[in-house]
């Protein structure tokens, strides 16, 4: 298992196509998994290769609660597609000390993580037993790119690769602004307790190379 040199433009092209059916480098949730990788990316990713775009830019968010994050980390050969080696420079085993984030406190920062797992577990199985009613919204937001020479598919695909808990994306159509540009207007619905316009914007304005900005066109509560 692994990336290949995840410092190189083929080890990068090896975690987007990972990343085109995940949000993470393992599980439902951010975890050491995806530090593990993130740290050993020299530079963000290009735009064309938007699922790892969009990976980076969400794991950034996390950089001070890194330590917080459920799970431990493991060798770069421990993650990844099967049949692809890591090579990555200074990955492996001998490395795992140097990208820890936990220093001397390993063990103790891991079982603290252990039990906080537990804890959210407890409390998500006592929470499901009870009928709760999930408040949704119907939003309807415009997309501008820089120009007219903008590739619209390409921007559209970048878009629809945010995934996350809460959001499910809806149809889509190119409407005119002027001078032969053309923005994206697109729908979707939200859980409104885990998706909101704001992270909706930080994700969509991550794609700088093609969107110039973002609006609410519409938003109605279902």
């Amino acid at each position: 298992m692994g990336f290949g040199d995840l410092k190189s433009a083929s080890g990068i092209k090896v975690l987007n196509d990972f990343l085109s059916e995940r949000s993470y480098i393992e599980g439902y949730v951010p975890s050491q998994a995806d530090v593990a990788v993130f740290e050993s990316i020299s530079a963000p990713p290009t735009a064309d290769l938007c699922h790892a775009l969009r990976w980076y830019n969400h794991i950034k968010s996390y950089n001070n609660q890194k330590s917080s994050l459920p799970g431990v980390k493991k060798p770069l050969g421990q993650y990844g597609p099967a049949g692809v080696a890591d090579t990555t420079s200074g990955g492996g085993d001998d490395d795992d000390d140097d990208i820890d984030l936990f220093g001397s406190d390993d063990e103790e920062d891991a079982e603290t993580a252990r039990l906080k797992e537990e804890r959210l577990a407890e409390y998500a199985a006592r929470k499901s037993k009870k009928p709760t009613l999930i408040a949704k919204s119907s939003i309807l937001l415009d997309v501008k790119p820089w120009d007219d020479e903008t590739d619209m598919s390409k921007l559209e695909e970048c878009v629809r690769t945010i995934q996350m808990d809460g959001l499910v994306w809806g149809q889509s159509k190119l409407v005119p602004v002027g001078y032969g540009i053309k923005k994206l207007q697109i729908g979707c619905v939200v859980e409104d307790d885990k998706v909101g316009t704001d992270l909706l914007e930080e994700h969509i304005l991550a794609f700088e190379d093609f969107v110039q900005s973002m609006d609410v066109a519409a938003f109605n509560k279902i």
